[in-house]
């Protein structure tokens, strides 16, 4: 799809294909398998990972036998994932392009499970989200997201909260993706398409980052290939403070460093489990 034709496109289109977001993605490979191995794929599932990037958990899906699409609103991430299933030989396994808050193209009751880890939460209209997930699950299938928390102590949490103390003031009726992490929110929204309270559920899990280098390079990547921050110190930058930010994240990332070196870097980061039974 492309999202330039539709009036009511994704605007975080452009957020997302900033920077080169798989450069941050190759050092979470390991936590994606592992988190897809906890989700009892089996051979010929049909398995829809939405907000995919280039592929962290739709590729261990689908080397597990599942029939994959990946589907994510960023035009470069989803050829980044084409090349990388394709250098594996993983015919089972397809990108498209397509908005998370309006999966028109694809059917109804058509996946027996939708993963979304760290990905649909960032998708404005948040209840048409919840609803579009639910619509394309099959009835007994299951719904997995990985949701960042607000206000968490760890990495990715800080990093937003911290790049959004310097960004201008969303516009009006801007919803945080944060409020993904907020169990309250989240059962509001399922409620909302249909899905029983009790069918939700919720569970704190984590992402561990590693990456053969000094926490300092781990932020480089963040300054230059990660959207929110790349957009947090385009507007630092115009106030005279990029050096603030620049401090304030370096002290973070050492903070959260756990490699037990100088020269390596391992932070992990929580996050908010949900599973939903439709």
């Amino acid at each position: 799809m492309s999202a330039n034709t539709n009036p009511n496109a994704n605007p975080n289109k452009a957020l997302w294909e900033k920077g080169d977001f798989t450069r941050i993605a190759q050092t979470m490979r390991d936590s994606g398998t592992a988190f897809v191995d906890t989700l009892g794929i089996t051979k010929g599932m049909k398995v829809l990972d939405l907000g995919c990037g280039d592929g962290t958990t739709a590729l261990p899906a689908a080397r597990l036998g599942a029939d994959v699409l990946g589907v994510d609103i960023a035009r470069n991430l989803v050829e980044a994932g084409k090349q990388r299933a394709a250098a594996e030989g993983l015919a089972n396994c397809r990108f498209q392009e397509s908005d998370a808050s309006n999966l028109h193209g694809l059917p109804d009751r058509a996946f027996d499970l939708v993963v979304s880890v760290f990905g649909a939460m960032f998708a404005p209209r948040p209840h048409d989200v919840a609803k579009e997930m639910v619509r394309v699950t099959r009835p007994g299938g299951r719904i997995v997201m990985g949701n960042w928390i607000p206000n968490d102590p760890t990495l990715v949490a800080q990093v937003l909260k911290i790049s959004s103390a310097y960004s201008p003031p969303p516009p009006e009726g801007f919803v945080s993706p944060m409020t993904w992490g907020i169990n309250e929110r989240v059962i509001e929204r399922f409620s909302d398409a249909g899905i029983p309270q009790d069918n939700i559920s919720f569970e704190k899990d984590a992402f561990t980052f590693n990456l053969a280098a000094p926490p300092a390079e781990f932020l480089a990547l963040f300054r230059t290939c990660y959207g929110p921050t790349m957009n947090a110190f385009d507007a630092a930058a115009s106030n005279g403070r990029a050096d603030e930010l620049q401090k304030e994240l370096e002290a973070l990332f050492r903070a959260q460093n756990r490699s037990g070196r100088d020269d390596a870097t391992q932070i992990s980061a929580t996050f908010l489990r949900v599973t939903v039974a439709v």
